[in-house]
């Protein structure tokens, strides 16, 4: 038997979200529910917004992002899902 703690989900959270992706993810997701925007984002206008995460960390956080199906990518243009609005209209995600 392994004396090793084993990490639960909010260990393995926490540890993310002090990560360098972790913070580009909550940028852009704070940022794609903007209520002073339209849905629907360009990448460029994104890195713009975020101008303190640099471009390729960017590109990396959207992808996990997309992968876990936070945002919705399409081409050059990003939106926040429809499970992400959704969230933040429930006041979970609190901007």
């Amino acid at each position: 038997m392994s004396n090793q703690k084993k990490m639960n989900s909010s260990d393995v959270g926490l540890k993310h979200q002090r990560s360098k992706s972790g913070i580009a993810q909550r940028a852009i997701v704070l940022q794609l529910l903007r209520d002073d925007h339209p849905e629907r984002w360009s990448r460029a206008e994104l890195e713009r917004e975020v101008s303190n995460i640099k471009p390729l960390d960017i590109s990396d956080a959207l992808a996990q992002l997309n992968a876990e199906r936070v945002v919705v990518l399409e081409a050059e243009q990003v939106q926040a899902s429809a499970c992400a609005r959704y969230l933040d209209a429930l006041e979970l995600i609190c901007i």
